[in-house]
């Protein structure tokens, strides 16, 4: 049995009144989407690259979004993105097939053919199809810079591992996208900065040199030659010293007292960024 709403006269009562939530993505200058199913070897390795990203730290203006197999979901991510990435695996069929590790790279303009979106289903949606579908489901809401890197498999198993030559082509793919994509929206500071080491053997850096150049919030310290000299890291599961977050600015610290030994200059000291060597260098004896 149903019953009809009561009708209703004058101003809307509190059960009538809906709230208005955006359900749509926030717009971003650049989204990178990794396709795959993760419990299929070499068919992961898109998931797997976004994961490594996230350990580098992700830029203001970037989103990350591990598309795993649902292409639909990928497609609606794209709306209000300026520029694209997609990465997934392929496995090309016969004779015509590369070497496991081959990298793809395709850009937009050459994505004009693409499949049909009849007769599909989610498991066979892959990231052509999800293209496709951006398409037609954004309109002209679409972005038009997109670029696809596709990653030769070897073997894509049950429970496998990601094979040798797939996690170095991994490798050249998040160089690529870290330079193209990524690096252009990370502050850069002026070449000659200033950091503080205090009395306690910690290091301070501001939060716009720390996000320049230390995005993951980790880093390797090592003295050399009067210099203390500052590797960026991957992430925390790489090792090293961790940047902790020290007032509501963003500026961060790390204790250093350990390679600086019993005896360490305190107060301000002059540093600068080694392009040569990636490392951020704090001459110590001047």
């Amino acid at each position: 049995m149903t019953s009809e709403a009561p009708e209703s006269h004058g101003e809307p009562t509190g059960s009538e009144v809906k709230a208005e939530v955006d359900l749509e993505p926030p717009g971003c200058a650049a989204l990178i989407v990794g396709c795959g199913n993760l419990l299929r070897g070499d068919d992961g390795v898109g998931p797997v690259l976004i994961r490594h990203l996230w350990d580098r730290g992700v830029p203001q203006g970037a989103r990350l979004v591990d598309g795993g197999t649902a292409g639909m979901d990928v497609a609606f991510q794209m709306r209000g993105a300026e520029r694209v990435v997609i990465v997934d695996a392929c496995l090309t069929p016969g004779a015509t097939a590369a070497a496991p590790g081959t990298v793809y790279r395709v850009p937009g303009e050459e994505l004009g053919e693409l499949p049909p979106l009849e007769g599909l289903h989610t498991h066979s949606f892959r990231w052509d199809h999800a293209i496709a579908f951006a398409r037609w489901a954004l309109g002209e809401d679409c972005p038009t810079d997109i670029t696809v890197f596709l990653i030769e498999a070897a073997g894509v198993e049950l429970g496998a591992e990601l094979t040798e030559p797939v996690q170095v082509a991994m490798e050249q793919v998040i160089e690529l996208i870290e330079r193209d994509y990524l690096a252009p929206l990370r502050p850069r500071p002026r070449d000659a900065v200033s950091v503080e080491i205090t009395a306690e053997g910690y290091l301070r850096l501001t939060a716009e040199l720390a996000a320049a150049r230390f995005p993951s919030d980790a880093l390797a310290a090592v003295l050399r030659d009067g210099e203390l000299w500052l590797f960026p890291l991957r992430g925390p599961s790489s090792g090293g010293l961790l940047l902790k977050q020290r007032n509501p600015a963003g500026d961060r610290t790390a204790l250093v007292r350990e390679v600086l030994a019993d005896q360490f200059p305190v107060g301000v000291r002059s540093a600068f960024w080694d392009d040569e060597h990636k490392v951020l260098r704090i001459p110590l004896d001047a």
